[in-house]
């Protein structure tokens, strides 16, 4: 009965000090009140646990009450009615104990005791003014100089029972750690089974920093520091001579392997350029293999100490992390690498279907109404350009970044920079498309623009290119092309035409026939090489002028790109049929003043009396 005054006694104790901080409470300010409320709850705890030690004694009494009132049946039934009531209020006061634990666990976090690297266990609860976080520094402090005790035994430690709590004791008198009332119902254990626990764990976790920091430890850590050191350097050894071996074959093959690098028929790299560049290469990949590999190796001299093994997992995270997001970016990327290869393939086989269908347009395979043959390949470009823009167009969202906001920064810079920058190439493309489909002359024939007589050379989609006579090559953009008047000298010297009608004009006076110098300006045309016999060359009259007549000689060629040629050739006839016939080339004006002179021809020329074709 005195064990029953006595806790009644501290349970109302309890009560009164639960009162007096809630009182207490009102009179703080906002920042002490979760506290409060905390203590508040940690002693009502303590209350009810109090109060089912209590039932238990009262449970203990009536049992034995129960025991000797064997032939009362009233008194049975009341005592047995006590018990079940006493059952019943602590099945509630349990269930409500738990609640509150829960409600506490929602804001309060565990304060853990630390022994070197391992945690050993976490504090929760405080005993009377010490908080959770100075009971867990104060047990760490303990077992610390528990593990710094030269003469420990693990021995030494036990477990005490004191009334309601249980200490662990180290030689009998030292106090290590003790477990209250309320750290059991935290964790839903009797405070015996925890205490029992707490002891394993410092017993275990002691010997186990004692062990791992000993002298022989010690020894041995330092041992494998210097074998992973002199591997390392051995590793780091066979990387130089490999790659010095391979700079060796690179040098040795040059001449074997090394023709350099050329993209069509631009030379981009000569063989000495790409033996340096291999060379360098070479040098570069040894450097950061080796920086790799002793990167890796950090993690392993790391994790042989015990105070810098925490790190191993940050080095290694370091690596590990980007080269996962890399694999599983691209894992992830895959089903849409999928959609992009499907969208190139289909878009690849029909240009190889468009090609082929004006590859056979232009070869004369195929014919369509209206359509020339040398507009095939030109269109066939134009197609292939608009297939490949709109293939871009559906590849574009499924290109990696493409949502990003940099990659469309980007997409919008470089779009504005070719809207700014390209108008005047924009302007010769089209004018390229316009002379296409015009077909003012093709490649190789001899025309005029502007000014710039020549052969064209090349036909592009921004410029002409043009061989004058003289071994001149003059670049044209295609809008000046398009902006002029172009003369094309072949157009009539192709199959089915009559060809290119060459003339030059000669003035003689009018005491020579005309018929006399029709006849010699076409015999003169017909010695000369690349006129044709038929059509026949003829003369025109063009003029009648106070001293002299204008003749101008017409002769039809095929070869428009030798006029120069021609022109030169027509010319040394003229003189040499003239002067073969007496007939002097000279200007009238200087023929009427001239004072019976010598006429104006070699010595050789027959004279006018003696040939036949001259009558005066």
């Amino acid at each position: 009965m005195r064990k029953i005054k006595a806790s009644c006694f501290l349970a109302v104790s309890v009560l009164l000090s639960c009162l007096a901080l809630s009182s207490a409470r009102a009179q703080k300010g906002p920042d002490s009140s979760h506290r409060d409320t905390l203590k508040m709850t940690e002693a009502l705890l303590l209350k009810d646990h109090q109060q089912q030690q209590i039932d238990s004694l009262v449970k203990i009494q009536l049992e034995k009450e129960l025991a000797g009132s064997t032939g009362d049946k009233k008194k049975t039934a009341q005592l047995e009615s006590k018990l079940r009531d006493i059952a019943t209020k602590d099945s509630i006061r349990r269930i409500a104990q738990l609640k509150k634990i829960e409600a506490l666990k929602k804001h309060e976090k565990g304060f853990p005791v630390v022994l070197k690297r391992d945690t050993l266990f976490y504090v929760y609860t405080r005993i009377g003014s010490f908080s959770a976080s100075e009971r867990a520094a104060s047990i760490t402090k303990r077992i610390e100089k528990l593990y710094e005790d030269p003469f420990y035994k693990a021995d030494s430690l036990a477990l005490n029972q004191n009334e309601e709590t249980y200490e662990i004791t180290y030689k009998k008198s030292e106090v290590i750690l003790s477990v209250a009332n309320l750290d059991g119902l935290w964790l839903n254990k009797s405070n015996e089974q925890l205490a029992k626990e707490y002891l394993s764990r410092v017993k275990e976790v002691v010997e186990k920093e004692r062990k791992a920091y000993s002298l022989v430890n010690w020894l041995k850590r330092i041992g494998l520091v210097v074998l992973v050191i002199l591997f390392l350097g051995l590793i780091i050894f066979i990387i130089n001579r490999l790659f010095r071996r391979s700079a060796r074959l690179v040098s040795a093959h040059r001449s074997k392997y090394l023709n350099g690098l050329k993209l069509g028929s631009v030379k981009l790299f000569t063989p000495e350029h790409l033996e340096n560049l291999l060379l360098k290469l070479n040098n570069v990949l040894r450097i950061a293999v080796i920086i790799l590999v002793i990167y890796l190796s950090l993690p392993l001299l790391f994790s042989i100490f015990p105070e810098t093994e925490q790190w191993t997992g940050t080095l290694l995270e370091w690596v590990l992390s980007p080269l996962s997001s890399a694999f599983n970016g691209i894992l992830h990327y895959l089903p849409n690498l999928f959609t992009v290869l499907v969208i190139y393939l289909i878009f690849r086989y029909a240009v190889k279907g468009v090609k082929y269908f004006f590859t056979e347009l232009r070869k004369g395979n195929i014919q369509l109404s209206g359509f020339h043959r040398d507009w095939a390949i030109p269109t066939f470009n134009i197609l292939r350009f608009v297939l490949y823009a709109f293939m871009l167009i559906l590849i574009f969202p499924y290109l990696p970044g493409s949502g990003s906001p940099a990659f469309q920064g980007v997409s919008v810079f470089l779009g504005i920079l070719i809207s700014l920058g390209s108008s005047s190439a924009i302007t010769n493309i089209v004018a390229g498309l316009v002379i296409t489909y015009m077909r003012p002359f093709k490649v190789g024939d001899r025309v005029k623009i502007g000014e710039v007589v020549g052969d064209v050379l090349e036909k592009t989609m921004l410029v002409t290119r043009i061989k004058t006579i003289k071994n001149e090559d003059i670049t044209v953009p295609n809008s000046t092309v398009l902006s002029s008047s172009t003369v094309n000298y072949s157009t009539s010297t192709r199959e089915g035409g009559q060809g290119l009608i060459i003339n030059t004009t000669l003035t003689l006076g009018y005491d020579i026939r005309w018929e006399t110098i029709h006849q010699l300006l076409i015999e003169s045309a017909l010695r000369t090489e690349h006129v044709l016999k038929d059509p026949k060359p003829f003369v025109l009259q063009t003029s009648l002028e106070d001293f002299y007549v204008s003749y101008q000689i017409n002769a039809y060629i095929k070869e428009a790109n030798k006029q120069a040629l021609i022109y030169s050739e027509l010319y040394r006839n003229i003189l040499d049929v003239f002067n073969a016939a007496g007939v002097e080339i000279l200007s009238p004006h200087y023929r009427a003043v001239r004072d019976g002179s010598t006429p104006a021809m070699p010595e050789n020329n027959p004279g006018p009396d003696n040939n036949p074709l001259h009558k005066g």
